[in-house]
């Protein structure tokens, strides 16, 4: 589900869309595995293609749902070892006990049940970020 080509990443849909609009950042340099990896001038690229990814995610997110309340940016890197940045929509309809709290501390079942994945609604979100991608200067994915 890669979106669009970014300076040193691609965007992607995240597996999971029960926080509709969730994306993926990916270096696209094979053997990186921490931002501290990369020399500094492609770090600030990495991350300014990440907040060029929050800035569509934002404007999709928001023009579909009333209810988007802000993004979560987060570069783990515990479990997958190459660079990525999770870009998490928020939103009021969260559970309250769930609103303020990381991502992460949702339910195991969230991550792994098939209504979390990716459904008709999907395609819409995936269009709408993709095209505020390429209104930002991304590349269409297969642009090389």
């Amino acid at each position: 589900m890669v979106l669009a080509r970014l300076p040193g990443a691609f965007a992607v849909l995240g597996d999971v869309q029960w926080l509709p609009g969730y994306c993926v950042l990916l270096v696209d340099e094979p053997g990186v595995v921490s931002l501290e990896s990369l020399p500094l001038a492609r770090q600030t690229e990495f991350l300014t293609s990440m907040a060029v990814l929050g800035q569509a995610v934002t404007a999709a997110c928001s023009a579909l749902d009333p209810e988007f309340r802000r993004l979560n940016y987060e570069i783990l890197g515990n479990t997958d070892a190459f660079l990525h940045a999770h870009v998490w929509p928020r939103y009021s309809w969260e559970p309250a006990e769930r609103v303020s709290r990381p991502v992460w501390l949702y339910p195991p079942e969230r991550w792994t049940s098939a209504a979390s994945g990716r459904s008709g609604g999907s395609d819409v979100l995936r269009r709408l970020i993709t095209d505020e991608l390429l209104r930002r200067g991304a590349a269409a994915p297969s642009d090389g």
